[in-house]
Formats: structure tokens, sequence, C-alpha cells
């Protein structure tokens, strides 16, 4: 059985006691007064705590430090992590112990479930700090409602937008034909039986396997709308049993039978380069693109996504109320904002993570860098990327993943 790093964060939050939000926040750095944070900001480190799974990512991340550091005199360490809250209980755990200031932890990427934790637990730096940036006006409030609600949970200036997601599919198309892709859940289900050992799914608590369980739930929930609250004790068995009995059917036509799972999306990427997936997904709809330029895909990959649409969100980053280096934070957040450091970003050679920026916001140059992206052959354009389907409340990802580990857990 698989003890979860997640599972243990929320046995502590629940043991935790409440205590004032403010705690730590006498003498903070206020990003109102942005001359006094680039000078308090000068020769800090600062902790940057973020998923270190992905070769490009760690690399980005290391050309933002180096841009810091060149640009602002701030240092930055990626504290490299397979789970965020594994972070977000090392802010729990110094609480606890009244480490008030000083953390260890200067900034985490974070959304969802943990987003939520930390904020209802007062472990966040104070309210609208993200708003108050500079690059904030740049960002596109109008059209992304993910950015202000984060898995429900109104954000509220306590965290700040760093890219947006949407769940695409990939396939190899030397492989598998076009017209045999399935354009929903229950599709893939009656293609797996077609093709069983070509799919399978991380096993969760990582972010991917999760994310595809929340997929089906949302398209085979009775009422969906019971998504957006958090799970009712009374009816979610009944609401979750559609889920699971998907789940039991498709288990022995994956990858092994269902006997074990891939660690994660790069496992999955590799296994598809390999021949030994014909399906995958992630959370990006340039992921595809950005493994054929980086040679770790063939060029034969392209994308597809169920035309009921697919789960979209945006992921942040958020500074711990008692962050060393709130300034230095503060500046590297900022810095992750502007055009330069998201039209890098969404570069499939580099990244391929979409912006959060609204482009008609921006100067008529830092435009024309976006339009100039060549975003990748195996990149579907904005209006093919179907319809947007809402994150669940994060008490959702909390339970599925325990009932999948009671259920399934025993697998790896």
């Amino acid at each position: 059985m698989i003890i979860s790093t997640r599972r243990m964060f929320t046995a502590m939050v629940l043991a935790a006691p409440l205590v004032l939000s403010n705690i730590g926040m006498a003498g903070a750095t206020d990003a109102a007064n942005w001359a006094r944070v680039l000078d308090e900001a000068r020769g800090q480190t600062v902790y940057f705590n973020a998923w270190g799974g992905s070769d490009n990512i760690n690399a980005y991340i290391r050309w933002a430090g180096d841009q810091m550091l060149s640009r602002f005199g701030v240092t930055v360490v990626q504290v490299k992590l397979d789970d965020t809250a594994k972070a977000v209980s090392t802010v729990l755990a110094e609480k606890s112990a009244g480490r008030n200031q000083h953390g260890s932890v200067d900034l985490i990427w974070i959304n969802g479930e943990n987003f939520a934790a930390m904020k209802r637990q007062n472990l966040l730096f104070s309210p609208d700090w993200a708003t108050k940036l500079p690059n904030w006006r740049l960002v596109d409030i109008e059209t992304k409602p993910t950015i202000t609600n984060d898995f429900t949970i109104p954000t509220e200036g306590l965290e700040s937008p760093w890219g947006a997601a949407k769940l695409v599919f990939f396939y190899d198309s030397a492989r598998t034909a076009k017209e045999d892709l399935p354009d929903s859940a229950a599709g893939l289900l009656s293609w797996a039986r077609a093709y069983p050992g070509r799919f399978s799914y991380p096993q969760p608590p990582d972010f991917i396997g999760s994310s595809f369980l929340k997929q089906v739930l949302s398209e085979l929930i009775a009422d969906k709308a019971k998504l957006q609250k958090p799970t009712d004790d009374a009816t979610f068995t009944e609401d979750v049993a559609p889920l699971f009995a998907y789940l039991d059917q498709l288990h022995p036509l994956l990858w092994r039978k269902g006997k074990a799972f891939p660690q994660n999306y790069p496992d999955m990427k590799q296994k598809l380069a390999d021949g030994e997936l014909d399906i995958i997904f992630a959370f990006n709809p340039a992921e595809a693109s950005a493994g054929i330029a980086a040679g770790e895909l063939p060029g034969t990959v392209r994308s597809f996504v169920f035309s009921g649409g697919t789960l979209s969100n945006t992921h942040f980053v958020a500074i711990p109320y008692n962050a060393n280096a709130k300034a230095g934070a503060l500046v590297l957040a900022n810095f992750l904002l502007s055009p330069e450091a998201q039209a890098r970003k969404q570069d499939p050679k580099i990244w391929g993570d979409p912006t959060v920026l609204a482009l008609s916001k921006l100067s008529e140059a830092d435009r024309a860098a976006f339009a100039a992206l060549a975003l990748g052959i195996a990149t579907l354009p904005p209006d093919q990327l179907g319809p947007a389907l809402p994150e669940p409340h994060p008490d959702w990802m909390t339970r599925i993943e325990a009932e999948w580990i009671k259920r399934y857990g025993a697998a790896n």
C-alpha cells in the first residue's frame, strides 16, 4: 500500500490549530512599493519549491534564476519536488513549531488542493500581493476565470498566475489511425477493449494520474454541478460509483493489465516513444510539440481532445506567510509574469506552457514576440482545443485519490 505525502499532509492540516491570519505579517514587504521591494530583494536567496520531474521545466527555471541574479541581484535555488504537498507540509510543520519568520520555503509552484489547504490554514503571505505586482496589469483576468478561482477557490491575490493548462491527448500517427481515436471517456474504454495494453495513466496521487480520474468523473457523474462544491458524505459513494465502475472495466485492459502504472508523465512520454503505449495525455497543449522539439518524441506524434471538453486550469506561484525572502519571491513572481518570460515559456522548444497574459494588453513588440512563436506541428490551435471543463472543488481530488488507493493502491 502506498503512503501518500498528500494524505499525511491532510492529516496534519486537520490536526493543526487555527491561528490568526496575520501571524508573521508585521513589517512584511508591500508589493505596492516596488522600489522598496527591489531594494530589499537584492542579495536575497529565494528557495523556489517546484516540481522537478521535467528537464525542460528545470532548464527554464535555471534560465529565470540566471536572469534574476544578473538583473536584480537575487539568487534562485530550485528545490525539486515530486509532490507539492511536501513543501506545504514543511510550512505547516514550521508553523506548528512556532517558526513564523525565516521559513525555509520562499516560493511554491502550486494550485488546486494544495492552495486550498494553505489558504484554509493561513499559511500564505498577505492577501492581494499578487494583484499589486507591476505585471499584474497584463494578466488576462477577463477571459480566464481560473486565474481568480483556483479549483473553485477564490485566489484573492494570494497566488500569482504562472501558466495556463488544458488536458490534451497525444498519439503517434505512424501507428494509430486518426479515425480510430476515442472522443470521450466512454470511447476510450471501447478503444482499450479493441487495443488492450496500449493505454495507461500514472498512479494517483501523481497529479496527471489524478487529473485523468477527474476527467472521467466530470464526464460520468450524474449531477455535474456537485463537482463545484465540496463532497457530500451522504452521497459521495453514489456520486463516484460511475468512476470506479469505469476503472474496474478499464484496468484489465491497461498496459500490464493494470498491475503496474507509469510513474509520471515523463514515463508515459517515454513509453509512447518506445511504442509501449499508443495514447498518452498531459496538461499542456504544446507538450507533444515540445517533446518533438527536444527529440523525446517522434515527429509523427499529434494531439487530440474530446469534443465534449477536457479539464482546464491555471497554475500559480505562492509565497508562504513565513518566507525568509519575501521581497525576492515577489520579484521572481513578477519576472515570471513578464512578457519576456511568458513568451519564452510558451515556446515549445523551451517548455510550451501557454501564457496567462492578455495579448491585447501587451505592447506591439511583445505581441509580435508571441505571434512569432512556432507552436509546433503537434499543437492544436486554440479554436480546436474544444470546450474547457472546470476543475472540481479540491475536496473531490483528495477523496477520489484516497478511494483509488484503497481499491488499487497495491498495484505498484
